[in-house]
C-alpha cells in the first residue's frame, strides 16, 4: 500500500511538474520570465495558482506529518517561485536589475534545465516516505 502511495504522490506531482514546464517554456530564462510577467501582470494570485506543485508541497507536508524532507521539497519550492517573483519585479516592474543579468538570463538554455524540477523534488517526495515513521 505504500509503494502504491509513493507512486501515486509522484506520478501526480510529475503531471503537475510538466504543466509548469509546458507553459513557462522558452529557450532562455528571460524567455520564461516574460511568459510568466504575461501571468503575473494579470494577478499575482493566478501567477501563484499556475503553481500548482506549491500547494502540492504544501498539502504534502501537511500529509505527511512536517517529517523533513517534505518541508525540504516545501522549501525548495516556495523559493522557487518567490525567486521567480523577485526577478519578475526586479526586470519588469522596478527595471532595476543589470545589464549583466539581464545578458545572463538571455543566455540560452539547454533542453533539459526546465526539467531539472522532474528529478529533484520526487527525491524528496520519495525520501518522505522512506524517513516517515507511519
Amino acid at each position: 500500500m505504500i509503494v502504491e502511495s509513493l507512486v501515486s504522490y509522484v506520478v501526480v506531482y510529475a503531471l503537475l511538474e510538466f504543466y509548469e514546464v509546458y507553459w513557462q517554456r522558452s529557450e532562455t530564462l528571460m524567455g520564461m520570465l516574460e511568459r510568466m510577467y504575461g501571468v503575473y501582470a494579470k494577478s499575482s494570485f493566478l501567477f501563484l495558482v499556475m503553481h500548482p506543485t506549491l500547494f502540492f508541497a504544501f498539502w504534502f507536508v501537511l500529509k505527511q506529518g512536517y517529517e523533513g524532507y517534505a518541508v525540504a521539497l516545501l522549501l525548495l519550492k516556495a523559493t522557487d517561485v518567490m525567486v521567480k517573483m523577485y526577478l519578475i519585479k526586479g526586470i519588469f516592474i522596478d527595471n532595476a536589475l543589470s545589464a549583466e543579468i539581464r545578458e545572463a538570463l538571455s543566455t540560452p538554455i539547454g533542453n533539459y534545465l526546465p526539467y531539472v524540477g522532474l528529478v529533484i523534488y520526487p527525491f524528496f517526495i520519495v525520501m518522505s516516505f522512506v524517513t516517515s515513521p507511519w
